[in-house]
This record gives structure tokens, sequence and C-alpha cells, in this order.
């Protein structure tokens, strides 16, 4: 018989006991377990049939809708969860942990599988991580002008060792007008929210976790609101980067890719930086004037920025001057900071 877990149990279970979505590729799609299995009990077609036979005929209608849909696909299901995985221990969810779900671990368990419910199904998981975030930690956030290489010393700090979320790289996104570019599709929000908290549930939050300093939106991300207070109330260091040295970063990450999504991202911003404006900087790209269109765009995201953290009221902040660039001395620096003037959970006062 297959056993019903609650969402701590359901996740605390071992690695190698798979997750298995038999959600339809639609539901999946917007947003499953990270890592999960999508091994679907119906199409989207079939499941929109059996809801709407429920609404006007009754439970027992669907079921049986339902059985006549299933039963010829047994062997289907079977072959494609075989390809995906061989563990015989598996843990399944549907929409709210019911027939769905129930229907397909009887139906493999009379296979040789033992298969763990999620109680609730993903219903409950996504009520559960929406709580996680509240949880005290130790933040450290990242802030800087733009080409400052905040994501390139984010991953330093990983590499020696510390706790590292990055953000930009779970949104697939770099969070500007320009931030698509050279990047793949975004996630669905709901599916950022899962990887996020994936990866925030595996920290210790005793220990410092760094962040970058990021507005509420990443491309069409929206970040939750219990990270947003996180960022713009936890210590934030400043990296001073000369201008000359984030222009040259700038030129090497955006060109060589795409001039017609330079030129578009250009446009993004028009109403923002003014008509005039925006056409200099065409015609730059089209002169393959890269850095004086770097140049141009930082004068504008510089002061955009500036004003921002202007906003934040009491919220430590510590300049932290950088002369060259060299992302792994960098981290170390910050490392020997954020020790020295970040004690013990209690933040100093910013300078």
């Amino acid at each position: 018989m297959p056993v019903s877990l609650d969402i701590k149990d359901f996740l605390q279970q071992p690695d190698e006991f798979p997750v298995v979505d038999v959600r339809s590729p639609a539901e999946f799609q917007k947003g499953h377990l990270p890592g999960a299995i999508s091994l679907p009990l119906f199409s989207d077609a079939e499941r929109a049939e059996v809801g709407t036979l429920f609404t006007r005929s009754g439970r027992e209608e669907a079921i049986l809708r339902g059985l006549d849909i299933i039963l010829p696909k047994t062997g289907k299901i079977r072959r494609s969860l075989h390809k995906q995985t061989q563990a015989k221990h598996l843990r399944m969810y549907c929409w709210r942990g019911g027939m769905r779900s129930l229907n397909m671990a009887w139906m493999l368990e009379g296979h040789g599988y033992r298969v763990d419910l999620l109680e609730g199904g993903y219903k409950a998981y996504r009520k559960h991580i929406r709580t996680l975030l509240d949880e005290p930690a130790k933040v450290v956030v990242i802030g800087g002008f733009t080409g400052s290489g905040k994501t390139e010393i984010l991953l330093a700090l990983s590499e020696a060792g510390e706790q590292v979320i990055d953000l930009e790289r779970l949104a697939s996104h770099k969070g500007s007008a320009f931030g698509a570019i050279g990047q793949p599709e975004q996630p669905t929000n709901e599916q950022f929210e899962n990887n996020l908290f994936e990866r925030w549930t595996k920290l210790d939050k005793k220990r410092f976790i760094w962040l970058e300093d990021e507005s509420r939106m990443i491309g069409r991300i929206t970040l939750p609101d219990p990270l947003i207070l996180k960022i713009q109330t936890a210590p934030l260091i400043i990296l001073e980067v000369p201008k000359k040295i984030r222009v040259g970063r700038l030129v090497r990450e955006y060109t060589g890719i795409s001039d017609r999504m330079l030129g578009e991202a250009v446009m993004k911003i028009e109403a923002r930086i003014g008509r005039e404006r925006a056409r200099e900087a065409l015609d730059l790209i089209r002169r393959k004037a890269y850095s004086e269109v770097a140049a141009e765009m930082l004068s504008y995201y510089d002061e955009t920025y500036a004003f921002s953290i202007r906003r934040r009221q009491g919220q430590a902040r510590y300049p932290y001057p950088v002369e060259w660039f060299d992302a792994r001395e960098i981290a170390a620096g910050l490392k020997k900071f954020a020790s020295q003037q970040l004690k013990n959970g209690s933040y100093l006062p910013g300078l």
C-alpha cells in the first residue's frame, strides 16, 4: 500500500528515492519540485476533459472516465518511468495528493515499486516553501554599479567555500534591460521560487549567506517579498570599481553576441533615457563603438542605482574600493572584511 508523508518527511527522504510528478505536462512546466521526473497520468486535454466531467456529472463519472484513459496507457507509463530511473522506491505527488497520484501508485506497486505519496500534493509543497524565507539568517549583500563583476565575485566566494545564492543564474537573466542577452530562457516565476527555496533549505543560516543586490524584478521574475526585505536590510558591501574597468567588462560580456539584441535593449529604456540619447546609442552600436555605448549606458544605470541606494533608510553600508579586478582576490578580501566587521550575526553600523 502507498504511504502518505507530510511535506517535511517527504522532503527529508533520501535523494536515491526519485521524486515523480504525475500532473499534466502544462502543470509540470509551470512549476514542479526541483529534479522531479515528469510522468503525467493525463495529457493536458485529458485532464481538462476529466475535470469538466467532474464538475458536470460528479466524482464517480470522472473516476470511471479517468480509468478508461489510464488503463490502456499502463505499459507506456512503465516504459517511460524505466527510461528515466531504475529506482524501485519512489516519492510521488499530484496537485492535491488525490486520485491521480494514488492511482499511479497503485498501478506501479502492482509491478514491484514502493511509492511514498506527498500528503496535500504540490499545493502543500508550495504552501510550505513560502514560509522558509522568513527564517532569520546571516545575509550579506554585495552591491555596486553595473559592470562591477558582482556575479563573478559570488562565484569566487562559492569556490572559496562561502555560501552563495546566485539569483541572476537562477533567473537566467542579468537584471538590466540588457540582461537577457546570451542567457537561456527564463523559468516561470513559480519554478524560480521552487529552485530558490531548494537552494535556501540547504544553507546553514548561522553562517554568512552572500547575495547580489537586486531590485524586485530580474527580467520577468519577481523576487519574493521576504527575500527583498533581506536584501534591503542586510549589510550592504558596495564595490567601488573604476568606470574604465566596468566599461571593459561590459564590452567583453555583451558584444559579439547580437547587435540587434543590443539595439532592442536600448529601445526598452528609451522612455527613461530620452529619444535623442537612445538614437545616439543605436548609432554607436551600428559603428561598433561598443566602449562608448557601454559608457553611455553606465551613466544612466549609475544614476538609477545611486538613487535606489539613497532611498534605503537605516541599511548598514560598507564601501569597498577595488583598484583592479581579480575576482578571487576580491572574494578573499570580502571574506576577511565580513569576518572582521560583521561579527556573530550582530552587524556593526555601516561606515
